[in-house]
């Protein structure tokens, strides 16, 4: 399988999204996109195409540096950054 990494058209883009609990699955098993993110990532409109995701965690920030050199060496497109945030009820 080929990989194709896609980047956002924009400078910075900053979304906050819920993580969806499934009841039936009894699972946190559900992204939703948001239309910011499609909208920066217009190739994931292409229903026709498959996309997947790619998940890295560094368990350091001396790892994460040296993936950033590696990323920047390949001219591979910049990661988005995630973090998961509890919320205060």
């Amino acid at each position: 399988m080929v990989e194709e990494i896609i980047g956002p058209n924009k400078d910075e883009v900053v979304i906050r999204g819920k993580l969806a609990y499934s009841e039936s699955l009894r699972a946190w098993n559900t992204l939703r996109l948001k239309k910011e993110i499609l909208n920066e990532f217009k190739a994931l409109k292409d229903k026709q195409d498959n996309f997947s995701y790619k998940l890295v965690f560094y368990p350091d920030e001396k790892k994460l540096q040296k993936a950033l050199r590696k990323i920047k060496r390949n001219n591979v497109p910049l990661p988005v950054l995630m973090w998961f945030v509890k919320e205060k009820n």
